[in-house]
């Protein structure tokens, strides 16, 4: 088996619920609950769906199919988003192709690109606005205030800063979702 009753059992315990609690919110016999967790049966169908939606989890993610834990991947991943410093939009490029290619064959990559793609996106709209705010105020000579070049290098300074954040964490930590969820456009 997959293991998928100690995963279960690992996640539910995170949430701070007993065996009984998850069997009563998920309407799953408090038997099969244990025969779960102790790897005796593996949950199908309908019975995983409840157990993982009380759990807040995906059931693809549960069973792993065939994916792998590649923690020097997800690394990488993370300062893929670098790309912005040498070609333009490279943050999203970059960062999309990798995902692309690994998302269903390494753990925790999908959620993770998704979270990180969806926060370049939204950084690279401000990042323009930025610049085309500055550009039209020195067009129209209105550049006493520099705010806009202010706000852009606080944007390029963030980027860089999460970038290598949340590399060393992945690094060090199991946890994958670092940049803030802001609009989700890609999932």
């Amino acid at each position: 088996m997959n293991e998928i009753g100690k995963k279960i059992k690992e996640v539910r315990k995170k949430k701070g619920m007993s065996q009984e609690e998850l069997a009563e919110f998920s309407k799953v016999n408090l038997r099969t609950i244990q025969r779960i967790e102790n790897d005796e049966s593996e949950p199908r169908g309908k019975t995983l769906n409840l157990i993982c939606e009380v759990l807040d989890l995906n059931a693809e993610d549960i069973l792993d199919y065939g994916k792998q834990e590649d923690q020097n991947y997800l690394v990488i991943f993370h300062l893929s988003v670098l790309a912005f410093l040498v070609i333009p939009i490279g943050n999203i490029v970059l960062p999309l192709i990798l995902w692309l290619t690994k998302k269903d064959k390494i753990i925790g990559l999908k959620e993770t690109g998704a979270n990180l793609l969806n926060f370049q996106i939204i950084w690279t709209f401000f990042a323009f606005i930025s610049i085309i705010i500055y550009s039209l105020s020195k067009i129209m000579h209105f550049d006493e205030n520099h705010i806009s070049v202010y706000v852009f290098i606080a944007l390029y300074i963030l980027n860089i800063i999460l970038a290598v954040v949340s590399a060393i964490k992945t690094k060090y930590d199991k946890t994958q979702q670092f940049y803030p969820k802001l609009i989700k456009l890609i999932s």
